[in-house]
């Protein structure tokens, strides 16, 4: 099977010598390259492209929000995944907003770790549901405007997206819905495509931006 590869940025070196030892150890993950800020993550990530990027958000030179967003328009970009001190960092969310997939925090155990870099490669499950919401609860209620396809979703595509928002996998989602795991990825898919949203995490914060599903 070939290994998930992932790029670290972080402005620390203590940090990355740690997470590299983390993900090195975990069969079926490598670290094939490390940024110490985040305009030098963007030529390590086109020469690399690797599945996942450990993202921190407060760096020298380009800080982790403008380097998601930089790398998410790449032709292949990868998943970002935001490692963070403060988890009501507001920096955190605007990553997100920016396209950062998930968010982890720092002080996480490595096997938390290991298991997130999987599901944001594998794009599963929507990481500390409860901690985003509450980012989002911060910000003006539908600051972000109808966003365009909200209003095409079906009831059931809506009943989905609100799933999501609380965090669900597919299953759960199946399982609350009393429909199959098929039918429920196929709604998923269609939530994003009627969305423009990447992944999960992305048609989340649009259901809230848009006011469509209450952060309260």
């Amino acid at each position: 099977m070939t290994p998930l590869t992932v790029v670290i940025a972080d402005d620390e070196d203590l940090v990355r010598a740690g997470l590299r030892i983390i993900i090195d150890s975990e069969p079926g993950l490598t670290v094939v390259g490390e940024a110490a800020d985040g305009a030098a993550v963007l030529p390590v990530v086109r020469r690399e492209r690797p599945d996942v990027v450990l993202m921190d958000v407060r760096m020298p030179a380009l800080d982790g929000i403008q380097a998601t967003a930089r790398l998410l328009a790449l032709d292949h970009p990868p998943k970002v995944l935001v490692v963070t001190t403060f988890e009501n960092d507001d920096h955190v969310y605007d990553a997100l907003r920016a396209g950062a997939s998930r968010f982890l925090l720092k002080r996480t155990r490595p096997d938390d770790l290991v298991q997130a870099i999987r599901l944001v490669a594998a794009g599963e499950s929507l990481l500390f549901p409860a901690a985003i919401r509450a980012l989002a609860g911060r910000r003006p209620a539908g600051r972000g405007g109808r966003v365009p396809g909200i209003d095409r979703l079906t009831g059931r595509e809506g009943d989905v997206l609100r799933l999501m928002a609380r965090g669900l996998s597919n299953t759960e989602i199946a399982a609350e819905l009393s429909v199959g795991q098929e039918t429920v990825k196929t709604h998923v898919g269609n939530v994003l495509a009627k969305l423009g949203a990447r992944d999960r995490t992305q048609a989340v914060i649009a259901a809230y931006e848009s006011g469509f599903v209450s952060p309260g």
